[in-house]
């Protein structure tokens, strides 16, 4: 009789689990070991920079000639000084854990971890030097300092894009296996999807219960297969070749399960993800406390307030009082053109809602006809936008002016003076229109909790291309997690948005 293969209850071959089983443990050790490859790059990257830093500090210093002149009070040679200051400054970037794998390659918290380190060293070289004084070339630390940070800044950025490009390769990724219900699990499935840079890619599932179990899950325009039940991860993540678990369904798992789950993983060299069920908060608002021997997570209300908004109000003016004397000859070029192309006003004031609600003129160079407002409602069978937005991509109101300033985002220039004037910030929610105001919901209401901005999360992210459920969760994104470092990532990225012409008409 001729030998029939045994099948387990998910119809795959029992005997051909363990060759595949072994294939995929051998891809996950594979996958895994890039990891320590890109830390190991850093790290040396970062001691090359400051090496150069401190070195180029003490060159401009003391000159080439100068290596072992006496420096400061204790008179001791600027080599030596050099020397102690870049040993000082990398233990610094480890003490702030700055090679954290699991911060490095997304997020803004990888950058915010590396000025927090320099700024801490010199912070503290500055006390020291005060105290005792020391009396150190400050001129050398003041190029040091500032030379090294731009560059471990730069060199982080570069080593992301080139991790962004394999990750878009299909390489350089985690391999995940969701542990969850489809109702939580598809949502987590769908944002990892969307963003192949962040290195997530979704290898299968495993669901609740085994009756009427599906063999794979929609998700977006494909499928994820279903490798079994809360019972069998450890089998599936030996089979899928995950190298994490992301659990999307505590509560169902219990506590137990949960920490069984977490012990077998360690054994198998697996990181594990738990989404606490709270969608865009995220950062210092998040902090996991034990409270009777449970892990609980406690999320801070957001910090709207006090320093916080002080020093955001003091990047805004004095950024856009900057850009305002860089820029003055492309705003007089932009308004002759709009002067010669069409009749009308150079600017148009457009009434805008800000913070808590507050209507405000906001300024833009007209890239309409005059009378563009009057013609709106004849055109709103083509609207094009979702949700309470209105927008056509061919827009039969818009000058051939119009058309090129949009196009480069030249028309919002004149938006710096309501920056100026403090009713507009460089970055935050889109400024929307009062008749979209009177139809926001309480949740929607909450991007009025901050001044709207020139720039967002909403222009980095597609601009006009996004849906209106998606320009939302932007904006409450964006509300829920504020801080300087984030906004000055989302203006390094507006500034590339801007010449790709990414999602503008």
């Amino acid at each position: 009789m001729a030998h029939r293969p045994a099948y387990d209850s998910f119809g795959r071959s029992s005997e051909r689990a363990p060759l595949r089983a072994r294939f995929a443990t051998r891809d996950r050790e594979r996958s895994r070991s890039w990891i320590h490859g890109y830390v190991v790059r850093l790290a040396w990257t970062d001691a090359a920079i400051v090496l150069g830093a401190v070195f180029a500090g003490q060159f401009a210093r003391f000159g080439a000639e100068n290596a072992l002149a006496p420096n400061g009070a204790a008179q001791v040679p600027a080599t030596a000084v050099s020397i102690g200051l870049a040993v000082g400054w990398l233990l610094s970037l480890r003490a702030f854990q700055t090679l954290d794998r699991r911060i490095v390659g997304s997020g803004s918290q990888e950058y915010s971890r590396v000025v927090t380190a320099c700024l801490a060293l010199f912070g503290a070289l500055a006390m020291v030097d005060l105290l005792f004084r020391l009396n150190i070339a400050r001129g050398f630390i003041a190029i040091a300092l500032p030379v090294g940070t731009a560059g471990l800044l730069l060199s982080r950025w570069l080593w992301r894009q080139w991790l962004g490009h394999r990750r878009l390769h299909s390489e350089n990724v985690e391999h995940v296996l969701v542990v969850g219900s489809e109702a939580s699990a598809v949502p987590m499935m769908e944002r990892l999807l969307r963003q192949p840079h962040l290195g997530y890619r979704v290898v299968g599932i495993c669901l609740p219960s085994r009756a009427g179990k599906p063999k794979s899950v929609s998700v977006g325009a494909g499928k994820v297969p279903v490798y079994g039940t809360f019972d069998d991860v450890c089998e599936s993540v030996l089979e899928s070749g995950a190298t994490t678990v992301a659990v999307t369904s505590a509560e169902a798992l219990g506590n137990d399960a949960m920490q069984a789950l977490s012990w077998d993983l360690e054994g198998l060299d697996v990181d594990m993800m738990v989404s606490p069920g709270v969608t865009d908060v995220a950062g210092p608002r998040v902090m996991v406390r034990p409270v009777a021997g449970l892990p609980l997570l406690h999320i801070d209300k957001p910090r709207y307030e006090g320093a916080n908004r002080f020093r955001k109000a003091l990047v805004d003016r004095i950024g856009a009082a900057l850009l305002l004397i860089v820029l003055a000859p492309i705003l007089l070029v932009v308004a002759v053109a709009i002067k010669i192309d069409s009749e009308g006003p150079v600017f148009y004031r457009a009434t805008r809602v800000g913070l808590n609600n507050a209507p405000f003129a906001m300024w833009k160079f007209r890239s309409m006809v005059h009378n563009a407002d009057d013609l709106k409602d004849d055109l709103r069978a083509g609207n094009e936008a979702s949700g309470v937005l209105f927008k056509i991509r061919d827009d039969p109101r818009v000058t051939r002016v119009g058309a090129f300033i949009r196009r480069y985002s030249l028309d919002e220039i004149p938006q710096l003076i309501n920056v100026i004037g403090g009713t507009m910030s460089l970055v935050g929610p889109r400024p929307p229109l009062p008749d979209e105001v009177e139809r926001y919901d309480g949740r929607v209401a909450r991007r009025m909790l901050v001044k709207p901005g020139m720039t967002g999360l909403w222009q980095v992210s597609g601009r006009s291309d996004l849906s209106w459920e998606e320009s939302v969760r932007l904006d409450l994104s964006y509300v829920e997690n504020w801080s300087i470092m984030q906004d000055a990532l989302i203006l390094w990225r507006t500034a590339r948005a801007v010449v790709t012409k990414d999602g503008a008409y």
